[in-house]
């Protein structure tokens, strides 16, 4: 059987930008991509702690030290500058595999979103 667990997830980064002129998806930097163990394309799960949305989209790589965290086209519509989302991705695996398996969990700095290590 297989199930689909946390695979990764930025823990409450600052959003940068609402960019609604683009054609969807999360810029996300770089550097917190690495550390997150995300990529480029990999759908993902918003939460919005200011206002309780959720939605799914997809990545798109961010500069590298940017700190940057902008939701684009329709997403943008559901956040705001400033307001603190969690990012996480899925992945689907085996469910004895899954019993062991550790989540990569990422904790940006709140005024910068550069990754802390």
């Amino acid at each position: 059987m297989m199930i689909e667990v946390l695979k990764s997830k930025i823990h409450c980064a600052r959003v940068t930008e609402a960019n609604l002129n683009y054609m969807g998806s999360i810029t996300i930097d770089e550097d917190l991509m690495d550390a997150a163990n995300m990529i480029a394309g990999e759908k993902v799960h918003i939460v919005d702690n200011n206002n309780g949305e959720r939605f799914e989209t997809y990545i798109i790589k961010g500069e590298r030290g940017s700190g940057k965290i902008c939701l684009n086209g329709a997403a943008a519509r559901k956040v705001q500058p400033d307001d603190i989302v969690i990012i996480m991705s899925y992945a689907l695996m085996d469910f004895e595999e899954a019993k062991s398996f550790k989540p990569t969990v990422v904790f940006p700095d709140p005024a910068t979103n550069r990754v802390v290590k």
